[in-house]
């Protein structure tokens, strides 16, 4: 319901059965009571911020910011942005004189804020506690996993009001019936529309009462305060690194999208001469194969043969970094399919992807996500956290600044120190404390178990192994990405089981604990990891991936602490990526270096910085 008192627009609504208001002042005289809420609101505590903009794209040039919204449990006021003059003074006068602020994914609000009201994120970031950041760390599950997700609508409807409404869903209805598309109105719907104001408002009514039943339940769930800091520091160190963002060599990306899209094409009429005229389709696929005599037994859950990436690699005899094995005779069918999808996937998610993103400095500005999966690891947009590990061809295309060069500092075997540590796995602790920085943990333990004798296939085996312990692995899968066999996988993962026995009680253990804590385990950092009942066996891999993401989460504070964070700018997996004056470069890579070495419960965890050229294809074979 709307009423105009003046010329102030007052909405009215209920949320858990409590009458909440909307204000959108108009004048002056609007604004004055703004000033007499806003600071009374913010000595009776936080004060919720948000924005409304016209679109998701911070940085392209046509990007607007329209409004700018503060509340607390019963009072929101809407200021419009886009309006400017006074409204955009008061605004920003009162976001500088906050004292502590709560924003629902503040990494977004950050960036709208710094980049188009002039407000710092190093300001803002300080003061901002992020309720997406508490509900994640309450339950790190999405929707799909069994969790409540961290969206502002399912938190609300769980821990709020069951009827809150859902503001982005109701929007694109008002949108649709405007004429105008989820995507185009944003920008579009009129500053008056008052579904448009009242959502806008009740959002930050929804966070003020959101936050704390969140931290009521952190501390229920025995969740350590510093974990909470911690996350928040993180946050604000990727949104820094998101908004440096990666240079594009916009010579390069533009010609290489066109380029896979003729190799896609010339694939994809290979694929065609055994009867597959569309590369993506399984069926298709999966009938020519077996017709020139392959044997396929996976399946999908519903029941169709699998013949994605990881099926078709061992027929094309490829390892996951796409080098030959030499298990076999490449089928030409599997690797036209695989070229064909692989061109195709560059060209669309990379390629053309980084050329349509970049902002008017010619920068693509991923997002990054701190708190990405279920055990924490961090995630980026755009594809570049599922960038080919071997391949130079899309790295090419991210640049150094000029008279840079770029820098990879990456933790060198990782998930098996960080294993190692957390299992207290007696030998393979021996072998890292003992083995100095260039330690083969695979070939010490291919020679452990296989004495002299052992082989470089050994070696692959082994790893193999290894990495099932971590990640979970089946004796099939293993077989498929080393080439070897399922009985010598089998054997081999024996073997394993004898030389470390320390793994498997581990797991056991964890297991056991997970059982007594309601299906949770508990990391070595505090963090509630929820594991599904039908694989209690993958707590090894949470329990590892979770330390190792914290890890890595460790350095960048210390990187941080020593002057590294203007030349950082990703993390990606168990790397970071940055970018260095030339002359500079061999001192900061010994920076690197040094914040990525530590212990882990007696495990030394190291890392080797390699210094490239311009380009971050330069570390993967590129001349540039």
């Amino acid at each position: 319901m709307a009423r105009f008192w003046g010329f102030m627009k007052i909405f009215r609504h209920e949320v858990a059965g409590e009458p909440v208001t909307v204000h959108v002042p108009e004048d002056t005289a609007d604004l004055g009571e703004f000033w007499t809420w806003f600071y009374e609101a913010r000595e009776r505590g936080p004060i919720a911020l948000d924005t409304e903009t016209s679109g998701l794209d911070v940085y392209s040039p046509t990007y607007k910011l329209r409004t700018v919204q503060f509340g607390d449990a019963h009072d929101a006021w809407v200021i419009p942005w886009e309006r400017g003059g006074y409204f955009q003074t008061y605004a920003r006068q009162a976001i500088e004189r906050s004292r502590q602020v709560l924003i629902h994914n503040a990494n977004f609000d950050w960036h709208v804020l710094d980049r188009h009201a002039g407000i710092p994120l190093e300001d803002l970031a300080p003061w901002t506690t992020d309720t997406r950041i508490l509900a994640a760390l309450c339950d790190p599950r999405q929707p799909r996993e069994g969790g409540i997700g961290t969206g502002l609508k399912p938190l609300s409807a769980r821990w709020v009001d069951p009827s809150a409404p859902d503001t982005q869903g109701g929007l694109t209805k008002v949108f649709n019936s405007l004429g105008m598309t989820k995507e185009s109105g944003w920008a579009g719907i009129s500053l008056n529309h008052p579904t448009y104001l009242l959502y806008a408002g009740l959002d930050v009514i929804l966070t003020a009462r959101l936050a704390p039943v969140l931290r009521r339940e952190l501390v229920r769930l025995g969740v350590r305060p510093e974990l909470v800091t911690y996350e928040h520091e993180l946050a604000r160190i990727c949104a820094v690194m998101q908004r440096t963002g990666l240079l594009v060599d916009q010579d390069y990306a533009a010609p290489l999208a066109r380029r896979l899209a003729e190799e896609a094409e010339t694939y994809s009429a290979v694929a065609a001469r055994y009867g597959v005229t569309k590369v993506s389709s399984p069926t298709q696929v999966a009938e020519a194969l077996q017709g020139m005599g392959e044997t396929l037994t996976e399946r999908t859950d519903s029941g169709a043969l699998k013949v994605d990436k990881q099926v078709l690699l061992p027929l094309a005899d490829l390892d996951r970094d796409w080098q030959r094995i030499g298990a076999r005779e490449p089928n030409p069918l599997a690797y036209a399919v695989l070229r064909a999808k692989r061109a195709g996937k560059w060209g669309t998610s990379y390629a053309d992807r980084f050329m349509n993103k970049l902002s008017a400095a010619g920068r693509l500005h991923a997002v990054i996500s701190p708190l990405a999966a279920r055990t924490g690891r961090m995630s980026v947009t755009d594809g570049l956290h599922q960038l080919p590990s071997s391949d130079h061809v899309i790295r090419r295309a991210i640049l150094a600044e000029p008279g840079h060069v770029v820098i990879s500092t990456d933790f060198q075997a990782i998930e098996m120190r960080v294993l190692a540590a957390l299992a207290d796995v007696r030998k393979m602790k021996e072998g890292f404390i003992s083995g100095g920085e260039k330690f083969d943990i695979h070939a010490y333990t291919a020679r452990l178990i296989k004495g002299d004798a052992a082989t470089p296939k050994d070696r692959k085996v082994f790893k193999g192994a290894g990495f099932g312990k971590v990640y979970g692995g089946g004796i099939q899968t293993i077989a498929r990405q080393t080439g070897a066999t399922e009985a010598e996988i089998a054997h081999a993962v024996a073997a394993y089981d004898r030389a470390f026995p320390e793994i498997k009680r581990a797991g056991k253990r964890w297991q056991r604990e997970a059982f007594q804590n309601r299906m949770v385990y508990v990391s070595a950092t505090g963090r509630r990891l929820p594991l599904d009942r039908d694989r209690t066996y993958a707590v090894t891999n949470y329990a590892c991936q979770s330390a190792a993401r914290d890890v890595l989460g460790q350095a960048m504070l210390d990187m941080e602490g020593a002057g590294l964070l203007e030349y950082m700018r990703l993390p990606i997996h168990d790397e970071i990526l940055a970018s260095a004056p030339k002359e500079d470069a061999a001192d900061v890579a010994r920076e690197f270096e040094r914040c990525m070495t530590m212990s882990l419960y007696g495990v030394p965890i190291v890392a080797e910085a390699e210094i490239g050229g311009r380009s971050w294809g330069s570390l993967y074979g590129a001349a540039y």
